[in-house]
């Protein structure tokens, strides 16, 4: 829901999502383990794994998807078509498409983020880390005269994580606490036999203090 209200995400409604229409930026996969009666429910977020070689931007035929130089995967909407060929390319069906013009009830429209454009039919949307808000903290610090701290940018998605299990930061700090974490013995990417190199680090159950 955080990254619903940040992002304004639109609801597809309970009928278009039987017929796989829902929209989702941030979905929540569940797989069971183990044999009855000793069962367990596990849970993986899957946002877009911003992938450092995303086959989505090779296939776009308007650059309407990007990679920006901080290694984001972003979405330009006002020059998508809404072919489709990055949401058939994306190996981790991290994308929607809007079917149908998104209309919010009355008593939503006070929730819609102002800065974040509304998306309408026929647009391919994802993830962006809630790019809007690393761009007002790169514009704080720069104000400041100063570079960004490590933890100042937090997506609705970290902030909103009551055991906090995600952590957000620069990979290519490497005393940032996202790349200590990467480090990590029980760190695995999803699907990363594919080439793409996705953004995304999950880390495996353990007894290590990176649980907490």
């Amino acid at each position: 829901m955080a990254c619903r209200c940040e992002n304004n995400v639109p609801f597809a409604g309970q009928e278009q999502a039987l017929t796989g229409r829902a929209i989702y930026w941030n979905e929540v996969l569940y797989h069971m383990e183990g044999e009855y009666p000793r069962v367990r429910a596990r849970a993986i977020p899957r946002p877009c794994m911003h992938c450092d070689n995303p086959p989505c931007v090779k296939v776009c035929p308007v650059g309407a998807t990007y990679r920006n130089e901080e290694g984001l995967v972003l979405q330009r909407y006002e020059r998508c078509i809404g072919c489709r060929y990055c949401t058939v390319a994306c190996p981790y069906t991290a994308r929607s498409f809007n079917w149908y013009r998104p209309e919010y009830p009355e008593s939503l429209k006070q929730y819609l983020n102002p800065d974040v454009p509304l998306r309408t039919k026929g647009i391919v949307e994802k993830c962006t880390f809630c790019v809007q808000r690393i761009e007002k903290a790169k514009k704080k610090a720069e104000a400041e005269g100063r570079a960004l701290r490590d933890g100042e940018v937090i997506p609705a998605c970290v902030q909103a994580c009551p055991t906090g299990a995600r952590t957000f930061g620069d990979l290519d700090d490497p005393d940032s606490r996202v790349s200590q974490l990467a480090e990590s013995p029980r760190a695995f990417r999803l699907q990363e036999e594919l080439g793409t190199r996705p953004k995304v680090i999950y880390l495996m159950e353990g007894d290590w203090d990176e649980t907490r």
